[in-house]
Parts: C-alpha cells; structure tokens; sequence
C-alpha cells in the first residue's frame, strides 16, 4: 500500500493583506515551506502540493510533486479532487491531506494519520480534529466534489469509518497576517 501526502496550496489568502500568504515570511522561511518539510518529512511514498492561484516556484523543493488546480477559486473541494486525482493517476492507495497555510503541524502528525489503517483518520490536538486527514481509496468517491469544504464534510457523513488520532503539534492556520505575527 501507497500513501501520498497532499498539501493543499491553491487558495487565494484572501484575508491575507500584504502580498501572497503562503510565501509570506514565517520564521525566515516562506509559510508554505513549513508545511511541505513537515510532509516530506513524514516520510510517505509522495508528496504532492496542489496549487493555484500564487505561483510558488522556488518556495517548493524539486522532491515534490506539483499539480495545478484550474479552478481553485470554486472553493477546497476541488483542490482535494485535483490532488486526489494525481495519487490516483500514480497509483496511491490513500492519501494525507494537509493544508499549507498550517506551519506548525509537525511530521509527526502526518506521520501517525498515515500508519492508521481506518478509511479515515483525523489529527487531533487536546480533542479537536483538524489536519491531517487520512483518506483512504475506498472513501475518495464519497468526497465533496463543489464548495469550500473538503474532508470535513466526509467525517460528519460517515462518523462510521473515522478513526481520531492524538497528535502533538499547534494546528493553528494562518488566515490573516495578525494570525502571522501571532504564530512568531
């Protein structure tokens, strides 16, 4: 069995005032970096970075896999989708999805999502879910495919097939460049 990670960096930030969020300078490094080092870290069979609407180029190490989302502006559903689609096309049997604009989930995280062997399985940090989302093949059809919600909406369709894994880490996102500063 395969497992991908799956760094979703196609939004538009726009909350974010000052320039694109993801290359936004966090800790001396772009935003987006932290998140793609922590799956790379992990050390999964691939990771892939979808993106759209900010070209982050030279933010993004050669090792990754980058895949294009069209219609990043209709919302994550179809970011997911497009990501999906690219583990799918390189044969993975699940992927792990994470979000870019969350710099301090740690490899740890993606790591204990991926060694579960539920259809879905969801980081938690003192008892909140938030990323990463363990998804496994048999589950991809039952996902969203419109609107700005992706795996959220599968974990409260199917509490059946979700497994919670307590991870360490601050899941906090960057919305805004106050939740930037705040991060520091």
């Amino acid at each position: 069995m395969t497992t991908a990670a799956l760094v979703l960096a196609a939004g538009a930030g726009s909350r974010f005032e000052g320039g694109a969020k993801l290359l936004a300078t966090f800790r001396g490094r772009p935003l987006v970096a932290w998140a793609v080092d922590a799956a790379l870290a992990a050390g999964l069979d691939e990771t892939i970075v979808v993106v759209g609407q900010t070209a982050l180029g030279d933010a993004l190490p050669a090792s990754v896999t980058v895949v294009a989302n069209r219609d990043w502006a209709d919302g994550i559903a179809t970011s997911l989708h497009t990501g999906i689609r690219a583990a799918d096309e390189r044969g993975h049997d699940a992927v792990v999805v994470g979000l870019a604009d969350q710099p301090l989930v740690p490899s740890s995280a993606w790591a204990a999502v991926a060694a579960s062997t539920s259809p879905i399985a969801v980081a938690t940090y003192d008892g909140d879910r938030r990323n990463p989302v363990s998804l496994a093949r048999a589950v991809w059809p039952l996902l969203p495919a419109t609107g700005d919600e992706g795996a959220r909406a599968l974990l409260r369709s199917r509490p059946d097939l979700v497994v919670e894994v307590p991870c360490r880490g601050d899941p906090a996102d960057v919305d805004t460049i106050d939740d930037l500063h705040a991060l520091h």
